[in-house]
């Protein structure tokens, strides 16, 4: 079944699974079973797309799904852009606003004992063991840490992957304290296009917080999952001749179908966060990547633009789309734990953060079983950890994070390649060891 799957995945080319899909991730290539490591899976070691033109071995494709195969995928989540088309999201023509620096040295020192493990691990240790790409570490809005690897550089960009549906839910959650949404109303009433889809009838809360009942399976192991469809009706190649299914992410999204009830149980379904992007765009007329420039990005300082993937007729994957510079993350990251306010002004409402910050229902999100979040839950498509520091995060598969600790006066951004996409894979040594730093940086001993 696995094969099967994967060779979908490269017969298709298909754009939304470089956000979601695990590739077999067990698998480092076709002559071994063993995952090579952080240091021996470095694409600059590799040598992926070097030369003029490279070799033949170590060309990557979005067309046959070469660019996602591990270890080549650690060289693609830094690339994106030169193998799939993209939407700018502009920072504005204004000169960066330098975030000011107090590097610490004691950091990379620093032990921790990762989830379900009796020995520690010191911080440096843990970045090989996630993949780490790139990781920023502010302090009461100062870097202090800072560390790339591999091909991704201080002025490159890297897919957020689903960390993207955070900065979309933050979007709606501004809309909601400006009183252009309304949390209590049907998706029918944005968009009567959807009537006849799952989400109809579902309310506004009930998609932000992704507590919606669909029939949608991101199982990537079976080749009849949804997921696969989606993926399909996004992927912006020229669709084969016998194709019949939906051509863009707003025609798919018209085809799923409920199963359940709305509001009884937590749903991790990427479908979600594209219905509202399509509710944003309408209410707005702008798209998810206009408007993130317009209401956020250009109100940063930001260093660089940032940008989105798109479909076949140029729609940004809200789902998981987004590419950004790592400092500019971390930018956005102080911004929310400073309440909306960074650069002397509120960009986002206070409302909207203190919205996200109180979670949702525990009861709702305990039932997805998520085994290594106990107490967590998720509201306006952050996730909430009820922790002793009230942290807070964005998440997205292979490692990709935005984490905000309030008591700590911390932000995390780190951008990563796991060879495994879910995050069960690196939460073990992700979660103890912000924790820790976050208690350390407070001058709490661990």
């Amino acid at each position: 079944m696995k094969t099967l799957a994967i060779k979908r995945v490269i017969h298709l080319g298909i754009i939304a699974l470089a956000y979601f899909i695990t590739l077999n991730a067990s698998i480092a290539d076709d002559r071994s079973s063993e995952v090579p490591d952080a240091t021996q899976s470095d694409p600059a070691i590799l040598g992926w797309m070097m030369g003029s033109p490279p070799p033949e071995d170590r060309i990557l494709r979005f067309s046959d799904g070469s660019y996602f195969r591990f270890p080549a995928m650690r060289w693609s989540v830094s690339n994106f852009r030169q193998l799939m088309p993209t939407i700018n999201v502009s920072c504005g023509l204004k000169a960066p606003v330098p975030l000011p620096r107090a590097m610490r040295e004691d950091i990379d020192r620093l032990r921790f004992t990762p989830l379900g493990s009796a020995d520690s691990m010191t911080w440096t240790e843990s970045l090989a063991a996630n993949y780490t790409d790139g990781i920023v570490v502010l302090h009461k809005g100062r870097i202090v840490y800072e560390r790339y690897f591999g091909v991704f550089k201080e002025d490159g960009q890297h897919g957020a992957m689903s960390v993207t549906k955070s900065l979309i839910g933050t979007l709606g959650a501004m809309l909601v304290a400006e009183g252009a949404l309304n949390p209590s109303k049907r998706v029918v009433e944005y968009v009567p296009e959807l009537a006849n889809s799952a989400f109809g009838d579902a309310t506004l809360r009930q998609l932000l917080d992704m507590t919606t009942a669909l029939k949608f399976s991101e199982d990537y192991a079976d080749p009849t999952a949804e997921v696969w469809a989606h993926a399909r009706a996004g992927n912006p190649l020229p669709k084969p001749k016998n194709y019949s299914g939906p051509r863009s992410y707003f025609e798919f999204l018209q085809t799923v179908k409920k199963q359940g009830e709305h509001g009884e149980a937590f749903g991790y379904k990427t479908a979600n966060t594209d219905a509202l992007g399509w509710i944003i765009a309408r209410v707005t007329g702008r798209s998810v990547a206009v408007l993130l420039s317009e209401r956020i990005w250009r109100h940063l300082g930001a260093e660089q633009d940032a940008y989105f993937s798109v479909d076949s007729i140029g729609t940004p994957f809200a789902g998981g789309g987004l590419n950004t510079g790592l400092r500019d993350l971390a930018r956005f990251g102080e911004m929310v734990r400073n309440n909306g306010r960074f650069n002397g002004r509120q960009i986002v409402p206070e409302a909207a953060i203190k919205d996200i910050r109180r979670g949702g229902d525990r009861a709702v999100f305990a039932k997805a079983g998520y085994k290594l979040l106990p107490g967590w839950n998720y509201r306006n498509m952050w996730w909430v950890t009820n922790n002793e520091h009230g942290a807070f995060a964005a998440r997205g598969v292979h490692g990709q994070a935005v984490y905000i600790d309030p008591e700590a006066e911390m932000v995390i951004a780190r951008y990563a390649s796991h060879p495994v996409a879910s995050n069960a894979a690196n939460d073990p040594t992700s979660l103890p060891a912000y924790h820790a730093l976050a208690r350390h940086l407070i001058g709490r001993p661990n």
